[in-house]
């Protein structure tokens, strides 16, 4: 294969979360803050006539170089997948995304419910959440990733 492209991205944000290290918890009622450059400020505009937005972050604590395999939902009882089948946060390219519940706007910060970034995570962008765009009708899994 010829060589790909670098890419490079700029931090908009960061992220203010009691969440300090990786875990693994549900993370559907905690409460962060998204404190993006004064100079973004204008950028956000409108965006709370949202109930939802779609956050995308650099894990900066991912382990690098990044397994192939890995443990679905780290459950070490199910068979190994590839990294590409997976919501790890160790990848080639460590990117979040997460579609949070929008609770307030306030100049340049943003606070939010549900986010599963730690405290001090790079934010690289966010998007308004538009149902009829990024939900998906009939989409499947397999039964491993739908088990409790």
């Amino acid at each position: 294969m010829s060589e790909l492209p670098s890419v490079t991205f700029k931090a908009i944000g960061i992220v203010r979360s009691e969440l300090k290290e990786r875990e693994h918890r549900d993370v559907k009622d905690i409460v962060s803050e998204i404190i993006l450059d004064p100079a973004m400020t204008e950028a956000l505009d409108n965006l709370d006539e949202f109930s939802h937005i779609i956050v995308l972050y650099w894990l900066h604590r991912s382990h690098q170089p990044f397994p192939m395999k890995v443990h679905p939902r780290y459950r070490k009882e199910l068979t190994p997948v590839g990294v590409f089948a997976s919501r790890s946060p160790d990848r080639p390219n460590p990117l979040g995304k997460t579609t949070v519940k929008l609770l307030e706007r306030r100049k340049n910060v943003l606070k939010v419910q549900g986010l599963d970034a730690i405290d001090g995570t790079p934010v690289i962008d966010i998007k308004p959440y538009i149902p009829g765009l990024d939900s998906v009708k009939n989409a499947r899994a397999p039964q491993w990733m739908t088990k409790s």
